[in-house]
């Protein structure tokens, strides 16, 4: 007999991804009722369309802002959406205030990756290979410095960070999450972190 979820599952995974209400059932559905495993087709939904929507342009939405440590850090982050009608959305201005708050938290330097000056990037490769041992052989160096070279990505770079309120998603699968329950592109255009002493 097929597994049919309950209506508390349904909700709970719903609070959980924000996804659809019939997508949340359609996912635990296809999981038979394994809760990680239809969040996880959620995240992989969410990317896919996300991927459609990119090309689509994004030219409304919010700019947010979030104060912290009695006032002596402060975010401010322009996220985009298709249409103003999504921009005033409650989980739209939920997700800005979110990666506002991960700002704050996690302090990226970067947006994306494509972000990164070409030499940046060559000068961090290159600190990475004088780490690895000279008697590595070429390809397990390389593999080495890949790897370590992807972890500082995710240190660094906004997008490729563990979201802090759910580290089990980066912050562009919260972001894609969001353009499958809102159903348009969305993107973060840009970010600025003030701390009170500092350059």
């Amino acid at each position: 007999m097929a597994y049919k979820p309950k209506a508390e599952e349904i909700k709970g995974l719903r609070e959980l991804t924000d996804a659809p209400m019939m997508d949340c059932r359609k996912a635990l559905v296809e999981a038979e009722g394994d809760v990680a495993r239809a969040r996880q087709l959620l995240l992989e939904r969410g990317a896919a369309q996300a991927e459609k929507k990119a090309e689509r342009a994004a030219n409304e939405g919010v700019v947010a802002s979030y104060i912290h440590a009695g006032g002596k850090i402060g975010v401010l982050v322009e996220v985009n959406s298709e249409t103003d009608f999504v921009a005033r959305n409650p989980k739209f201005g939920e997700l800005a205030r979110d990666v506002a708050m991960h700002i704050a938290a996690m302090s990226p330097r970067y947006l994306d990756r494509a972000g990164i000056p070409a030499e940046e990037v060559a000068r961090v490769r290159a600190e990475l290979r004088a780490e690895v041992p000279a008697n590595k052989p070429p390809d397990i160096a390389e593999k080495i410095v890949e790897g370590k070279l992807n972890k500082w990505y995710e240190e660094t770079v906004l997008l490729d960070q563990p979201f802090v309120k759910d580290d089990e998603m980066t912050v562009a699968d919260r972001i894609n999450a969001a353009v499958g329950a809102l159903g348009e592109n969305i993107r973060i255009r840009r970010f600025a972190k003030f701390a009170l002493g500092e350059e």
